[in-house]
């Protein structure tokens, strides 16, 4: 099925969308997630013949919730879509945890430990969607759905193979946008995502405000085994009721033994590690409200090929402690377009793009290894040095600028190598 969407094309509100030197390419992105719906926005602004490839009947969006850092943020800024991302999600200014036994703070990060004005935006999932694919409807991009690309033949051009034997294309590049179970990245010799021991099932659930802080994603930790969140993530659309994203994080592999204990004992569990999560808890009256996420880290040396881009969790997966996936993918894309646009070919472009996001992408890849087990494992000895002199370093200068570094994922610039500058953020959002 293909959807062509009538409409204008709009001036172009970015700083290198409609830039380059001219040439324009036939361009396929697989995948209609985030990743896919912003690298199209920037390829249609610069003038280039873009079609999506959506395997799903409709497009749609997968999960829960998600923070938005300034990193992503800056690239919807540059889209001109920050306005409406600010209208429906919810301000975050500092990530809390304490230890469920003690009350002990173990974890407070907080955005104005570095200066700036930064903060997190917390999103339900369908709301950052949304936002993007209503931007592509107004700028008639063309998205085939129910196409499920299985392999590439790339010789002068790229044509795609899909899974019904159809052949599209062929085309100039193909961008491979269609997350962590790609089936595309093999054309680069990749690996496949090395899975994770824990995961969560999470909920999308009513917010509830009494004893949570609306600025803040708050969790309750026993020992490294279990995790418990709460995230304030606004409004899926306009005009749906304020939400909250719940999780608890458990191994996959444990998933069938919970759920024949029974609903009733793991709320009973839940609610004695932290009793105020009632109110989350007492809404889930079946286990199938709620998603078992796994995950799987992975990093390419190489996110390219021949006539062949990798952007998002395609090209790097990993478990999502420091909330850095999405933005992350965003970033992807506005590098890309950004070479595209300052390259006289697309293997100029390739290269370019690998070179722009090489060092961000691996630091925080190996950043996130290095603090997943601290919070997801099961070591005994590992949440024992977090909750004691990992909290007590964290409140020493230089610590609180790092760790608020780290979760704006500023560590190292990201902007400069991919042609952006770091949004201003607007005194006036609060909620």
């Amino acid at each position: 099925m293909r959807l062509d969407f009538a409409g204008l094309l709009k001036d172009c509100p970015g700083q290198f969308g409609c830039g380059g030197i001219g040439i324009s390419y036939d361009i396929a992105i697989a995948g209609a997630g985030p990743a896919g719906l912003a690298m199209a926005l920037y390829l249609k602004r610069a003038g280039h013949r873009v079609t999506v490839f959506e395997r799903f009947d409709e497009p749609k969006p997968v999960g829960s919730g998600l923070i938005l850092q300034p990193t992503g943020l800056t690239v919807l800024a540059d889209l001109g879509l920050l306005d409406d991302m600010l209208a429906l999600g919810s301000r975050i200014d500092r990530l809390h945890g304490a230890d469920a036994t003690t009350g002990r703070t173990v974890l407070d990060v907080r955005y104005d430990a570095q200066r700036g004005g930064r903060f997190g935006l917390a999103v339900h999932r369908a709301a950052l969607f949304g936002v993007l694919f209503r931007a592509a409807q107004r700028e008639a991009i063309a998205i085939e759905t129910g196409v499920e690309i299985e392999a590439l033949e790339t010789g002068e051009r790229t044509t795609l193979i899909c899974g019904n034997g159809r052949r599209a294309g062929p085309f100039d590049l193909v961008i491979d946008a269609s997350g962590s179970r790609s089936k595309l990245r093999g054309a680069s010799a990749a690996g496949e995502p090395r899975p994770l021991t824990y995961g969560a099932f999470w909920a999308s659930l009513g917010w509830r405000g009494d004893g949570f802080d609306e600025r803040a994603l708050l969790q309750r930790y026993d020992r490294a085994s279990v995790m418990i969140g709460v995230l304030p993530i606004g409004r899926p659309q306009p005009g749906a009721e304020r939400m909250a994203a719940f999780f608890w994080s458990l191994k996959p592999s444990d998933a069938d033994e919970v759920r024949v204990r029974g609903l009733d004992a793991w709320k009973e569990r839940v609610i004695r590690l932290w009793p105020q999560s009632e109110a989350y808890v007492s809404q889930i009256d079946s286990f199938d409200q709620l998603s078992l996420a796994r995950y799987g880290h992975h990093t390419m040396k190489r996110p390219v090929g021949r006539r062949l881009a990798i952007i998002g969790d395609a090209a790097h997966s990993t478990s999502p402690q420091l909330g850095q996936g999405a933005n992350m993918a965003l970033l992807d894309a506005a590098a890309l377009s950004h070479a595209l646009a300052r390259t006289d070919s697309v293997e100029a472009a390739l290269e370019a793009y690998a070179r722009a996001r090489r060092w961000h992408v691996r630091i925080f890849q190996a950043l996130s290894l290095a603090f997943t087990p601290f919070y997801q494992s099961d070591s005994v000895a590992l949440p024992f040095i977090r909750d004691r002199l990992v909290a007590t370093v964290a409140k020493i200068p230089p610590a609180p600028q790092f760790l608020a570094s780290m979760v704006a994922g500023t560590v190292i610039d990201p902007f400069k190598r991919i042609g952006l500058v770091e949004a201003r953020w607007p005194d006036r959002f609060g909620q």
